[in-house]
């Protein structure tokens, strides 16, 4: 199972990335994948998740409204789309995934698979 985060960087205030999650190794239109930050001298957060075929998402307060989750199952990839970005979005930032339904989907310990992270860092 592999599962291959890209797309981070350096962006300022007010800026947008565009994170992806690519999937091999697992039947991938069966699980549900999240993505989750770890800021420096914080725990890993649950960010955004979405659901296998995705019909269902899921984000955190902080996410909401600017922060979008989606999916193309012919690319196994996962999308993170983030828009007015802000310095407390800092961090790396990880894909993981849970085969089946999406239980607890902004926990981390719900979750079978994870990829390695990519930063993104946001200052002026």
């Amino acid at each position: 199972v592999q599962l291959q985060a890209s797309g981070g960087g350096s962006v300022q205030p007010g800026g947008s990335l565009r994170l992806s999650c690519a999937a091999s190794g697992y039947t991938f239109a069966n699980s549900a994948v999240g993505w989750f930050r770890q800021s420096p001298g914080k725990p890993r957060e649950g960010v955004a998740c979405i659901s296998a075929g995705g019909s269902v998402k899921y984000y955190s307060e902080s996410a909401k409204g600017r922060f979008s989750i989606f999916r193309d199952e012919g690319d196994k990839t996962v999308y993170l789309q983030m828009n007015n970005l802000k310095p407390e979005d800092m961090g790396v930032y990880y894909c993981a995934a849970q085969v089946g339904v999406a239980v607890m989907p902004l926990l981390e310990a719900s979750y079978d698979y994870w990829g390695q992270g990519t930063e993104v860092t946001v200052s002026s």
